[in-house]
């Protein structure tokens, strides 16, 4: 019988939560939303079709900050400052130097079709900013030139902006920003300005991608901080799913959908009893190898549907994902656990599940 925790932070002192499930669906979500412009076939997928706000990969994305928000103000709220910004690193970095240089060194050098791939400045740019995350570049030269989109990895524009927004955070933490009354003076001026003065039809598609991130991250930050005053209801859960569906189409049905995705995702993580997946989370490397890996099954299999297209493209993609797993994120992991945390006395509040059962998200 499915029952519903008290509070959020009730909710967050249990040990078993269903956030690696969340991900690693989410994780195929972007593929799946992915595989209609990968393959340059019409139409919208069933996801954004039903919602209407927001399509599938979108959707995904949402939720990665929503959660990422959440647990990554637990880390940094048990960690001294030098441990988080090493676990950060350690979680971001090894899957995704792993990634782009096989991209590079591997797939982009077997297919190709220019002779200067080698003595390009895109090559080396694509490898060293994406590494570095500097700024995120999609495309290597004669590779992919002939498919409907040309990135070679078009999921990695979210990277950067996720490691900045944990820099941000620490900066907050440290200037006491992360606590009680300032954290939410903090976070109701700031959602105020963006809704009054942001016009963001007027901005390019990249900004406002970055402003639904740093608003879903913000809400991850807010709800930890005021866990113990969030009830997870199933009333509460209908009455926000339902205004969403009324107000989809609406002039501010974004905001009812913000709502009710919040609200669902810590409920999902918390109340159903879910399978549990401990110890393989594979969701990050799968959400890495996720667009090279359609993008793979077009170029030999060119003509082929999104369902083609999301069936093939998950099997390669989780195959690597769990070669990034068990080679490259789980030995990192063992190292991100030998940084201390901080006593007891300075987290007094419940914690979600130590990592890796909580991975932030990409």
């Amino acid at each position: 019988m499915l029952t519903s925790f008290r509070t959020l932070a009730d909710g967050a002192a249990q040990r078993d939560n269903n956030f690696n499930l969340m991900r690693l669906f989410a994780a195929w979500l972007v593929i799946y939303g992915h595989s209609y412009p990968v393959t340059g076939s019409g139409g919208s997928d069933l996801v954004s079709q039903l919602v209407k706000v927001r399509f599938s990969g979108s959707i995904a994305v949402d939720m990665f900050f929503l959660i990422s928000g959440f647990l990554i103000s637990a880390s940094f709220e048990r960690h001294r400052l030098r441990d988080y910004l090493a676990a950060r690193a350690l979680r971001i970095f090894p899957a995704l130097i792993v990634c782009v240089s096989l991209s590079v060194f591997v797939m982009g050098a077997l297919l190709t079709t220019s002779p200067d791939y080698w003595h390009s400045s895109q090559t080396w740019k694509y490898l060293v900013r994406n590494i570095t995350l500097d700024k995120a570049q999609y495309f290597l030269p004669g590779v992919f030139e002939a498919s409907p989109t040309k990135a070679v990895n078009g999921s990695i524009w979210s990277l950067p902006v996720e490691f900045r927004l944990y820099l941000w955070l620490a900066g907050f933490g440290l200037l006491g920003l992360l606590r009680g009354w300032r954290c939410n003076t903090v976070a109701a001026l700031g959602f105020a300005a963006a809704f009054v003065f942001i016009d963001v039809e007027k901005l390019p598609p990249w900004k406002v991608a970055n402003l639904w991130c740093l608003a879903f991250f913000a809400t991850g930050v807010l709800a930890w901080v005021n866990r113990a005053r969030i009830r997870l209801a199933w009333p509460v859960l209908v009455a926000t799913l339902a205004i969403a569906a009324v107000m989809r189409e609406s002039k501010y049905g974004y905001l009812a959908y913000f709502a009710a995705l919040s609200y669902a995702t810590f409920f999902v993580a918390f109340v159903p009893k879910l399978p549990r997946i401990r110890h393989h989370d594979i969701s990050y490397g799968l959400y890495l190898y996720g667009w090279p890996s359609q993008q793979l099954v077009l170029h030999f299999a060119p003509g082929t549907g999104p369902l083609f297209n999301t069936f093939w493209a998950t099997l390669l993609a989780g195959v690597l994902a769990t070669l990034s797993w068990r080679l490259v994120e789980r030995p990192a992991l063992d190292l991100k656990r030998k940084f201390g945390r901080k006593p007891p006395a300075a987290a007094p509040a419940p914690s979600p599940a130590d990592e890796p059962a909580t991975r932030d998200p990409a």
